[in-house]
């Protein structure tokens, strides 16, 4: 008789990491659970974030107290899963029960790193949009902004070119005597300005925003680029073009908070731990690859940063040595097995994803009009044709995994029994 398979999803996203209770609500991912698995889906969350904050502190006093913040990195949260796993599993009985590991973005990392630590507990892993490869220079540094770059050029050469102009121009006025007054007023902003630095990330934010999270049928990247274009087709104004772009994402408002993407939520206080302590990301901007003035990763600068803030350096090869990346292919090849890697190309961090297969059962499953972590999102009427072909494509794979499983165990049993 085949033991039902486990589901075990770690679902965290760079720009927001919901609490299991969020997720769970939100994203089912039916296009899992209708598959005839018929699983146990497990939701397990990571320690720190959510409610699953330890010795009932708030993220804002782990992030004080050093001893705690010990506690608090990848592998402690690997080697959660695993206890989790292996406890459900003896407490239901289910101890030939095969685990599949369900991710995406720093989860999909997380799920992948999973089969790779921790074989003996989990079959598989899907891990859908992990950057495995953005540490220690194995991308180049503008890999990510470059991505962004091209999904704007390729909706519009002249919104491509507005962009690219746009940052000399917030430079050209806020230099002027009160220029940072005028900038405020043209792109409405609900705070003065003290510098154009804040408005330029705030905008940096929404492109990047745009083109990681651009949904069918309607591209954001489309959206901002139409209303750019719109805008300078009555107008000679570069920076009210860009602040039309804006008002077009974000909806028309009274003001614009350019602060709106750094607000110092649990999440993003746990996040900044984590990318200053070990998931080190060298992302930064090159000036021919991208539609953004050069500002390359500069690690003395985040070091100090990151020491200011926690009192410790930045791990910059601790992935690399602990998990791998270097010379992945033959690698894995030699020892990895039952992992999917599934991106989307519109994605800036598909840049440091695998695109390639390794294997048989190590394989990449991507389509060029995905993006980030869209093939495990619920699936709806409507979908295109080649999202739903993806999600086949994982199903499959994940069925033939289990088949051989299946196969394997009743032989064993078999010769138990001769």
């Amino acid at each position: 008789m085949q033991r039902r398979p486990f589901q075990v999803t770690s679902k965290h996203f760079f720009t927001s990491r919901p609490s299991i209770t969020s997720i769970i609500r939100a994203r089912v991912m039916r296009c899992l659970i209708k598959a005839p698995f018929a699983a146990l889906l497990v939701y397990i969350e990571h320690r720190y974030y959510g409610e699953s904050i330890p010795f009932g502190l708030t993220m804002e006093q782990v992030v004080k107290n050093a001893t705690v913040l010990g506690y608090f990195n990848s592998a402690q949260a690997l080697e959660d899963y695993a206890e989790v796993i292996i406890y459900l599993k003896q407490k239901l009985n289910a101890h030939f029960s095969p685990v599949i590991v369900i991710g995406g973005s720093y989860g999909g990392m997380l799920a992948s790193w999973f089969r790779l630590k921790y074989p003996h507990v989990a079959l598989g892993a899907l891990a859908s949009s992990a950057p495995i490869l953005y540490f220690d220079d194995i991308t180049p540094q503008d890999g990510y902004y470059s991505v962004v770059t091209k999904d704007f050029r390729d909706t519009s050469e002249s919104c491509y070119q507005s962009i690219r102009k746009s940052w000399g121009e917030i430079d050209k006025v806020a230099s002027e005597p009160e220029g940072l007054l005028t900038l405020g007023k043209i792109f409405k902003t609900c705070t003065s300005l003290n510098n154009s630095t804040r408005l330029k990330d705030y905008l940096d934010s929404i492109y990047a925003t745009a083109a990681q999270y651009g949904r069918p049928p309607i591209y954001a990247a489309t959206t901002i680029c139409n209303a750019i274009d719109g805008a300078s087709n009555t107008t000679t104004d570069i920076l009210g073009s860009i602040h039309a772009g804006v008002a077009a994402f974000r909806g028309e408002k009274d003001c614009y908070d350019v602060n709106e993407f750094n607000q110092p939520t649990e999440t993003n206080l746990g996040w900044r731990w984590q990318t200053c302590s070990e998931i080190v990301m060298p992302i930064g901007y090159g000036v021919n690859s991208t539609m953004y003035p050069l500002i390359p990763f500069n690690l003395s600068s985040f070091t100090n940063s990151c020491e200011e803030t926690y009192g410790v350096s930045p791990r910059q090869h601790w992935i690399t040595s602990y998990y791998g990346g270097h010379d992945i292919k033959s690698v894995l090849h030699r020892f990895g097995s039952n992992i999917i890697f599934s991106n989307g190309l519109k994605d800036p961090y598909s840049i440091a994803g695998v695109l390639e297969d390794i294997s048989d059962s190590i394989v990449a499953i991507y389509t060029e009009n995905g993006s980030h972590c869209m093939d495990i999102l619920l699936a709806k009427e409507g979908d295109p044709d080649w999202l739903v072909s993806q999600r086949k494509q994982e199903v499959d794979t994940i069925h033939r995994w289990l088949e051989t499983y299946y196969a394997e165990l009743s032989h064993i049993n078999h010769r138990e029994y001769q």
